[in-house]
């Protein structure tokens, strides 16, 4: 089988079992808060970026945590964490210290059944493969890669479905795209 075919066809089927409602609510959560804040870690981080880079081109208030520009969380406020294997140490500690703050949490991972899953007011499950099963491989891609895949897919419509929900026209966006490349 062609190895794009594969990875493609995996893709789909993780993205087939996404809760769409659950992606509606984590939406509804980010366009309503003050500021947004995310944390990832290795590659989630990467596909997190992303998504916080779209979310600066609708002009909404985010900022990676770690970035030294990075502002205070409060109440109204959302704090994004993702961890595919659903523990992590500096994830749980995060979210802890964003709920203690008065911010609200959400949390991406595909094992939800953890205790960082409950420190959050919002879990989205990406039902894929991740560092923490795949001893177990039931992906042809590599360690975690399935679930850092569909965290692409999955940013990417949300992005749409925010973009609808705000009313932000792509020219909009365009507009804030740097212009130092």
């Amino acid at each position: 089988m062609n190895p794009f075919h594969m990875a493609l066809k995996e893709l789909g089927e993780v993205t087939d079992q996404l809760d769409l409602g659950s992606v509606a609510a984590a939406c509804g959560m980010i366009a309503g808060a003050g500021r947004i804040m995310a944390h990832g870690c290795g590659r989630e981080r990467l596909q997190l970026s992303g998504f916080a880079m779209r979310l600066h081109h609708m002009g909404l208030p985010v900022a990676m945590q770690g970035d030294m520009t990075a502002p205070a969380l409060g109440p109204g406020d959302i704090f994004i964490a993702v961890a595919g294997p659903g523990e992590l140490v500096t994830v749980t500690a995060l979210m802890t210290r964003a709920k203690a703050a008065g911010a609200q949490v959400l949390f991406i991972t595909a094992q939800p059944g953890t205790a960082s899953a409950a420190l959050a007011d919002h879990v989205l499950t990406v039902p894929a493969q991740t560092m923490a099963n795949d001893e177990q491989a039931t992906s042809a891609l590599p360690m975690g890669s399935l679930f850092e895949g569909a965290l692409f897919l999955l940013f990417e419509v949300m992005v749409l479905d925010l973009r609808d929900r705000l009313g932000i026209q792509p020219e909009t966006m365009r507009a804030r795209h740097t212009n130092m490349e």
